[in-house]
Order: C-alpha cells, then sequence, then structure tokens
C-alpha cells in the first residue's frame, strides 16, 4: 500500500497532503498535532488504508511542506477548522470520519461540535472535550503547571530561539525516547522548513486571544471513540471521562501503559480500534 502525496489548496493555503487507500474507500481524515506533521500518524495511516479505508492526512497550516501565513490570526481555531472542511470539500467528501490527537484532536473536536453534519465517527487521542479543558485549567493548577509551555509560547521570538537551540533539543526531548536517530532527523527537518517554527507556535499563540463567539452546543452527537495514554505527562487522564460526558454516543478506552504520544507507544492498539470504530454502523 503506497502514499502518495498532493498539494491541496483550501482556505486560502495549501496543505501537503498524504492520501492512501482506495479511492472509493469510507474516506478518514487524519490530523496530527505539535511538533509533528502528517508522518505522526503513518503507522495508522498504512493500517486504516490497508482496510479498505481512503485516508487523507494533511501537514496542517504552518507545518511541514504546507504553507505558513504570517500573523496569529491566520492560526485562530475557525481557520484551522475551516482548513479542514475546505480538504474535504476538494475530495468531494459530504461527510467524513475524522481523527485528530493533541492539537489535531482540538480542531477535530472544534469541527465537529460545529458542523455536525460532515463527521460519521469521531475519534480523538489524548486532548479533552474543549469545555472540559477550559474548566480543569481553572480548578486544578496542577494542570496549569503542566501546560506551563502554552504561556511561555506567548513571548515573541524567545520560544522560536530556545525550539531551536541545540539542535531542537526541547521539541526531541518532547517526543518519545524510543525513538531511533533517523526518525527524529525526520522531524528537526519538519521543523526546519522555512516559517516552520513560528507557524506552529503560533496555533499557541493565536489559541490566547479571543475568537469570534460562537453559540453553539457542547454535545458531540457524532459517534466518538476517545483513546488515552494514562501516563501523559502533559494532560491528566482524569480529563478523559469528563470529556465522555459531552458525547451522545462515546467510548472510551485508557490504555495504561501508554503516553502522551499513544499512537506511537501503542500503534498496532490504535490502528485496530480505530478500525474497528470507523468500521460500526451509524
Amino acid at each position: 500500500m503506497k502514499i502518495h502525496f498532493e498539494h491541496i489548496s483550501t482556505n486560502g493555503v495549501r496543505l501537503h497532503t498524504a492520501l492512501a487507500g482506495p479511492a472509493n474507500g469510507e474516506p478518514v481524515i487524519i490530523l496530527h498535532g505539535f511538533p509533528e506533521a502528517w508522518f505522526g500518524w503513518e503507522n495508522q495511516i498504512y493500517s486504516l488504508a490497508g482496510a479498505g479505508f481512503r485516508v487523507i492526512a494533511p501537514d496542517q497550516r504552518g507545518y511541514n511542506l504546507s504553507d505558513k501565513p504570517e500573523g496569529i490570526a491566520s492560526y485562530q481555531i475557525e481557520q484551522l477548522v475551516n482548513d479542514i472542511l475546505g480538504l474535504a470539500d476538494t475530495q468531494g467528501l459530504d461527510r467524513f470520519h475524522l481523527v485528530g490527537h493533541d492539537w489535531g484532536a482540538i480542531v477535530a473536536w472544534n469541527l465537529a461540535l460545529a458542523n455536525p453534519g460532515r463527521v460519521k465517527r469521531l475519534a480523538i487521542a489524548n486532548v479533552p472535550h474543549p469545555a472540559v479543558f477550559r474548566s480543569y485549567l481553572l480548578t486544578h493548577p496542577a494542570q496549569m503547571l503542566k501546560s506551563w509551555y502554552a504561556g511561555f509560547f506567548q513571548i515573541p521570538r524567545l520560544p522560536e530561539l530556545f525550539s531551536r537551540a541545540g539542535n531542537w533539543r526541547f521539541l526531541n526531548q518532547a517526543m518519545p525516547g524510543y525513538w531511533p536517530e533517523d526518525q527524529q532527523d525526520r522531524y528537526r527537518e519538519a521543523w526546519s522548513q522555512p516559517g516552520a517554527i513560528t507557524g506552529m507556535i503560533n496555533w499557541y499563540r493565536a489559541a490566547a486571544r479571543k475568537s469570534a463567539s460562537r453559540h453553539i452546543s457542547p454535545v458531540v452527537k457524532a459517534p466518538t471513540l476517545i483513546i488515552w495514554g494514562k501516563k501523559d505527562p502533559h494532560l491528566g487522564h482524569q480529563m478523559a471521562p469528563l470529556s465522555l460526558a459531552y458525547c451522545q454516543q462515546g467510548q472510551l478506552v485508557m490504555i495504561e501503559n501508554a503516553t502522551h504520544w499513544v499512537q506511537h507507544d501503542q500503534p498496532d492498539t490504535v490502528s485496530q480500534l480505530l478500525i474497528e470504530h470507523f468500521q460500526g454502523e451509524e
């Protein structure tokens, strides 16, 4: 099963996109988080495509080989959601399955909430429902400490310099420690793309600024699978069952020996969970 690539225009940007699986397969859009790229889901792309799904996995704006528009406002959540809706439109998809990890999961939650008619089934890896995260941060100082880097990223220019120092030591230390050097080099190459580190960090900067107010229901209508590595050092696993409560049809799978990088720690388990979830009846 081969992966091929296209630069696809959507919402004013061009997204470098990995595509795999039969053209007439059930569509699955896969969204990576910080500080990854499309290949953060590579194991699952091959597994899903092999199971007959049509997989669409973009480098999101600001990342790797996709466009990196200037300005913090270019990275507000509405823009990120519209990128993916437009990407689906270019593929002729009225409805699709959707999966996201980290920031990709934040985009996925928001897209499913604001556009319930577009998402057949939703899968989330290690990120809470937006309403849960907002309330949990306000009442749990320990979580605020775990999310210290989000505050640090608000400083102009310094986070970019800090991230680049020591051949990307800060970002490398955040990633799975068992990766071989060639996998680390793959990520360093993505982070080194012109404008990438600022684009990536601008996601955090935009999140700290007010965006257009939206009055939408916090209840997720699409059948939802939440996969959570319990040893996540960044996001407390207590938020997983709280997030499940916002799903009309929800399932939570807690993976005891996995971290925030659950799709890397337990690739076969995560792939099988996704396949079974997306093969379910609507």
